[in-house]
């Protein structure tokens, strides 16, 4: 299997050699996305494919459950090396519909670990408990839930103080929270950006 992927490797550098020829050379020069990605770690969730970027135009953070909390060191050095060093124009929060960590958050289970990483969900949840119970049918609340958990994680990110001080300083910088779908490969915009600190006062 393994060798299948170094093959695969093979013949996708001679494809964009072939395609251009300095296509390398470029590259490894220097990286200048305008976008930082925080994503699900899902494998059917790729940031640059669904995006229609080419490598260097999107700087990725990948975890269970697209989360941004502000004790994780992870997270943490990913937002600031791409705020005040890549000076990103964007952060694009993405959740997916159908995303296990959601559902395992709140289905009951035991998983270990895990389930201290999903608490945030579970706080999400309780929060809005009165909105999820209304609605239809589980399959309805758990992609409301995968919503709720970006919005969370966009106010996460614009309360951070990388972010808070890019602002004071007059960086250009937005927040995005959008959900994918991995039913129709189409991003859904929630419509909840944050470019100032008093957008970020208005989400409360």
């Amino acid at each position: 299997m393994l060798e299948d992927l170094k093959a695969n490797n093979r013949a996708w550098a001679a494809r964009q050699i072939s395609e251009d020829p300095e296509f390398f050379s470029r590259l490894s020069q220097l990286q200048e996305p305008r976008y930082l990605w925080i994503g699900c770690s899902d494998s059917r969730v790729p940031a640059n494919q669904i995006t229609g970027l080419a490598p260097g135009e999107v700087f990725v953070h990948r975890n269970v459950a697209n989360l941004a909390p502000p004790q994780d060191a992870n997270y943490l050095s990913v937002l600031q090396f791409a705020v005040d060093v890549l000076k990103v124009e964007h952060i694009l929060v993405v959740g997916h519909y159908g995303c296990g960590g959601v559902r395992a958050a709140v289905d009951g289970r035991r998983r270990g670990l895990v389930d201290h990483w999903l608490h945030p969900i579970r706080e999400t949840a309780r929060e809005h408990r009165h909105e999820l119970d209304a609605l239809p049918d589980e399959t309805a609340r758990h992609d409301r839930l995968c919503e709720l958990n970006v919005l969370r994680q966009v106010r996460n990110v614009a309360a951070d103080v990388f972010v808070q001080d890019a602002w004071a300083r007059g960086q250009s910088l937005s927040v995005h929270g959008w959900v994918y779908s991995l039913h129709t490969g189409l991003v859904t915009d929630l419509d909840t950006t944050v470019s100032t600190p008093a957008e970020m006062a208005a989400l409360g």
